[in-house]
């Protein structure tokens, strides 16, 4: 059944007039479809181009999304994907028949939205289609992007179709091509380097009922039904499992179906249940970075930027959070509110998450196919110590779940002494609210417009006033328009806050403001006194350069145990 098209947020009335020429998406996957619906609501035309002839609704592909990503496609007007998919909030982990823990998530700042849900990806791309028709972006099938060139003014890509080649233009690209992208990559000189399992996953799509498995995420090491390797589990809507099986290289699919030894690697995790295979395929994981996600005009998302491996959900999830990231900066350098050390920026920051994400699932994969014979006794060690003594769970890497990157380090992002990051927190928790991290959701009052914090931090620049603020959100106002013709809104805490939890979240000191930006990660915590302060934090929110005609030098502070220019 067709989803129901819900009608796309009014464009926000401060957006200028945008140039002619489109923004071109290349690719109709999920990242570039979630692309094109920001820069569309925030006033910026776009073209999406897709090698396929049509939407190929085929397997479960991509099946967990984070809050944070339901927390954008909800504001896209997709929230039936959180309503539709299936929720689940414990992720256990065990050892043979026995096990190890489990793993709560956590619901920072309340939020309406589950910590995760588990939907197919070919239905998340069914709820986003008609929502692209709405916004009037146009998809344009049989179009396979076969080269690219950029000058001062655009990009042109041209596209093979059956009626021969196709030339596009527009004022910049945004390649969510996926892996097999390279055309793009190699027009714009970019190396894709990383490396590649040997060891194979089966993944089986079945329609069973398990009962009480069906709000958990189950992680089976060395199980007595695939022994020395492991066995992945996740609950989709429908009675529908995912069951990933590590198998080795040389793993015929069809060899096992013809003689029964599937059916026997079902039976054995499903007992008797009456059972469907509903899709199933072989996969080879890799882990590569592109070494530059930003060439010019041209923006790398998704796996065509970055592969990991899928033990963490962290590949779609950090797709969506580089296309949010693309989108807002190509709207603002369009609109003439910032420079392009803004989309410089967008390398700066999702090639550093790219990075984490790659070192994350690269050591979960370390853990789950050790490469020698030590790294065999290591793991067994960990795991037979880990069924008695709690202390070892954490060595026991079953998979990272996917997490915000925290732009702590960003270009963007001004440091706060009294609010220092203070590192990557334990699994399943987020860090305090500081200069780099995604603002918690929350409930906002109703004079605001919206009924969430998100929501209304997504409309552009935000200035969060703190209890006894030192100047009048009049005078921070003046301050940071000083500092750029973007739009800026100021609200007093105290005045959004419905239920103290925005107070709660933030515990915002006396006399301080906190400049957020329209993704919601909170760009700098300074002093509303300081007016030159509250603009130095706004151009540098921006990307713009410090102001040249400035005197005063910049102070020394110590972030996180290291010394940085303020």
């Amino acid at each position: 059944m067709a989803p129901p098209v819900h009608p796309v947020p009014p464009v926000p009335s401060h957006v200028p007039p945008a140039p002619a020429e489109p923004v071109l998406v290349l690719g109709a996957g999920p990242v570039g479809q979630t692309a094109a619906l920001l820069l569309a609501r925030r006033g910026v035309p776009a073209v999406i181009v897709d090698a396929r002839p049509e939407r190929d609704a085929v397997g479960s592909k991509a099946i967990c999304q984070q809050r944070e990503v339901l927390d954008v496609w909800d504001w896209l007007g997709a929230g039936s994907i959180a309503r539709e998919g299936l929720t689940w909030d414990t992720a256990r982990t065990f050892y043979r028949e026995h096990e190890l823990f489990s793993v709560r998530l956590g619901d920072p700042g309340a939020s309406h939205l589950p910590p995760f849900v588990n939907l197919s990806q070919s239905r998340t791309e069914e709820v986003l289609d008609p929502l692209l028709e709405a916004a009037g972006v146009r998809v344009l099938w049989n179009h396979t992007v076969t080269g690219l060139a950029q000058d001062d003014d655009g990009v042109e890509v041209t596209c093979e179709t059956p009626a021969g080649p196709v030339r596009l233009r527009g004022t910049h690209a945004l390649s969510c091509l996926g892996a097999h992208g390279g055309a793009v990559r190699a027009d714009l000189g970019v190396g894709f380097e990383g490396t590649s399992f040997d060891d194979r996953f089966l993944i089986c799509d079945i329609r069973a009922d398990l009962g009480h498995w069906q709000r958990e995420r189950r992680f089976y090491f060395d199980p007595e039904w695939n022994p020395g390797r492991q066995v992945l589990i996740h609950p989709c809507p429908g009675s529908v499992y995912r069951i990933d099986w590590q198998v080795p290289a040389g793993f015929d699919l069809e060899a096992e179906r013809r003689d029964g030894r599937l059916e026997a690697r079902i039976r054995q995790i499903i007992g008797e249940r009456p059972y469907e295979i509903v899709w199933s395929s072989v996969y080879r994981f890799h882990t590569r970075v592109a070494d530059r996600m930003r060439v010019g005009r041209v923006l790398l998302l998704g796996d065509n930027a970055h592969l990991v491996a899928p033990f963490g959900a962290r590949g779609l999830n950090s797709g969506v959070a580089d296309a949010e990231n693309a989108a807002w900066k190509i709207a603002y350098v369009r609109a003439g509110w910032a420079g392009q050390d803004l989309l410089e920026s967008y390398h700066a920051e999702r090639h550093a998450a790219a990075v984490e994400n790659a070192e994350v699932t690269s050591a979960t994969m370390r853990f789950l196919v050790p490469r020698d014979e030590q790294e065999h006794r290591v793991r067994r060690t960990v795991l037979e110590r880990a069924v008695s003594d709690p202390s070892h769970h954490d060595r026991v890497d079953s998979g990272r779940l996917a997490e915000p990157f925290w732009y702590t380090e960003s270009p963007l992002t001004t440091p706060c002494p009294d609010r220092p990051f203070g590192g990557r927190p334990a699994r399943g928790q987020t860090p305090d609210p500081c200069p780099g991290v995604l603002v918690p959701d929350v409930p906002v009052a109703a004079g605001s417009g919206h009924r969430r914090l998100r929501p209304l931090l997504r409309e552009g620049l935000t200035l969060l006033l703190g209890p006894a603020p030192a100047g009048s959100p009049e005078t921070v106002r003046e301050a940071a328009e000083r500092a750029t013709g973007a739009p800026v809104s100021v609200h007093s805490v105290a005045e959004l806050d419905a239920d103290g939890a925005l107070a709660g979240a933030l515990r915002p000191g006396p006399g301080q403001v906190w400049l957020v930006r329209p993704d919601a990660h909170v760009a700098a915590v300074v002093e509303g006194s300081d007016t030159a302060a509250v603009q130095r934090a706004v151009r540098t929110a921006l990307g713009h350069a410090p102001d040249p005609h400035r005197t005063d030098p910049p102070s020394d502070t110590t972030v996180g145990g290291r010394a940085t220019r303020a």
